[in-house]
């Protein structure tokens, strides 16, 4: 099997929810969640936190979350990409531990959702395909289909995009989908020979919306607490 390396990035500061990462949700910080589904994966041979807050790190280490570094500053601005997170994560492990895994999965605690299997399933379509990574999405309600949606230029409104016009019926609309934050697994060559955690053939993995609530505001939150509450 190849070697698969799980980075939880989780940085300290966060404008919509204070400590966001580490807010409660039915009596447990929200990043324990993303702890849970890592830990119970069949598929992730090393799994490492990446954060530049000590709070979260100490809840890490009680959760026995390996963290080999504090994230430095630059890397944790409102502002930084996701992509040099990664990176200086990856390479760390590699110069200081000489580890380099085959594939990486990233896995953000905004995701309290997501489950062992879905990291798996998620894994194993990387592993048996040709693809470069494998994202996570759920498709997007016929409201917010991007055919539907319309734009205000100079106080007049229009289609957003020109082909809505063909659109009448939500029935015949194409599927639409977005990224939901839960699962973004690629190969680490990938990463080195592409500077991409999606290279060119990118392969969806369909969640459904009960399990791809993303956490960005307190109503967010309020969803998720529902979907958890009544989870059998």
């Amino acid at each position: 099997m190849p070697l698969v390396l799980g980075i939880i990035p989780a940085r300290g500061g966060s404008k919509g929810i204070p400590k966001k990462n580490i807010a409660l949700l039915v009596g447990r910080l929200l990043i324990e969640y993303t702890f849970d589904a890592a830990k119970g994966s069949k598929l992730i041979d090393r799994l490492i936190l990446t954060t530049d807050d000590e709070e979260i790190a100490e809840v890490g280490r009680k959760n026995g979350i390996e963290i080999p570094f504090i994230r430095p500053k630059e890397l944790a601005a409102d502002d930084t990409p996701t992509l040099p997170v990664i990176k200086h994560a990856v390479d760390f492990m590699e110069n200081e531990f000489k580890y380099m895994p085959d594939m990486i999965v990233i896995l953000q605690p905004t995701a309290p959702l997501r489950k062992a299997r879905h990291i798996d399933e998620a894994l194993n379509l990387l592993i048996n395909s040709d693809a470069d990574s494998i994202v996570s999405v759920v498709e997007v309600p016929h409201q917010y289909n991007p055919y539907f949606i319309m734009e205000i230029t100079d106080g007049k409104l229009s289609f957003y995009r020109k082909e809505g016009l063909n659109f009448t019926r939500r029935q015949d609309l194409p599927k639409t989908y977005s990224r939901n934050g839960a699962v973004y697994a690629f190969r680490l060559k990938t990463l080195k020979e592409k500077n991409s955690i999606y290279g060119d053939k990118c392969l969806p993995y369909i969640m459904d919306f009960s399990e791809s609530i993303n956490i960005d505001s307190l109503d967010d939150l309020r969803i998720a607490e529902l979907f958890i509450k009544k989870a059998p």
